[in-house]
C-alpha cells in the first residue's frame, strides 16, 4: 500500500517537556564535556513522579531543538562540515550539524541525579533555554549491534567536542 498525501501530516506540533538551564549561552561547537547542565521539567505538566526510576540509569538520551538557529541558516543539501574544505562535501543527513532541516537533536549524556523537577546532566550539548522534547534512559540494547564505522573526518571533528 502506497501512502497518499492525505496519509502524511503537513506538520507536527511538539510541546517541550522542559528546558535546559546552563551557564553556556554561546552557539560554539566544542568543549561541552565539563559544562554543567540541568533539564528542568515543566512542573505544570509533570509531577516529580515522572522521574521515578530514572536514577537507576547512568545515561540518558535527550531530544531537543536548536531553537536559536535561524531558519535562513538551515541546510538541506551537501556542505563541508563546519565549513572546513579539508573535509569532504557531505549531505546534511551524513553529519550532525545544528543547521539541520528541523533543527532536532538527539544527544546522549551522563545522568548525575534527578531532584524535584531537575535532571542534572553535565556535558549535554545544549545552551541555556533550549527546549527539550523528550528524555529517555539509555539502554545498551538500543545501541548499535556489532561494529560501527565512521569516516576519519568525523573523528577529527569530534576531537574537541566533549
Amino acid at each position: 500500500m502506497n501512502p497518499t498525501s492525505h496519509d502524511q501530516p503537513d506538520a507536527v506540533t511538539l510541546q517541550p517537556v522542559g528546558h535546559v538551564v546552563s551557564p553556556r549561552d554561546d552557539l560554539s561547537d566544542d568543549n561541552w564535556g565539563e559544562v554543567p547542565a540541568v533539564i528542568r521539567l515543566d512542573s505544570t505538566r509533570f509531577g516529580e513522579d515522572a522521574l521515578f526510576g530514572l536514577a537507576d540509569f547512568s545515561h540518558l538520551e535527550v531530544v531537543f531543538h536548536f531553537h536559536r538557529v535561524p531558519e535562513e541558516k538551515i541546510e538541506t543539501g551537501a556542505r563541508h562540515p563546519r565549513g572546513n574544505t579539508d573535509w569532504p562535501l557531505v549531505g546534511i543527513f551524513a553529519q550532525r550539524g545544528k543547521n539541520r532541516p528541523n533543527r532536532l537533536v538527539v544527544s546522549r549524556c551522563t545522568l548525575v541525579k534527578g531532584e524535584g523537577h531537575d535532571i542534572h546532566v553535565p556535558g549535554l550539548d545544549a545552551i541555556d533555554g533550549t527546549p527539550v522534547f523528550d528524555i529517555k534512559p539509555y539502554l545498551r540494547e538500543f545501541g548499535p549491534r556489532g561494529e560501527t564505522e565512521q569516516p576519519q573526518w568525523s573523528v577529527e571533528l569530534m576531537g574537541e567536542y566533549y
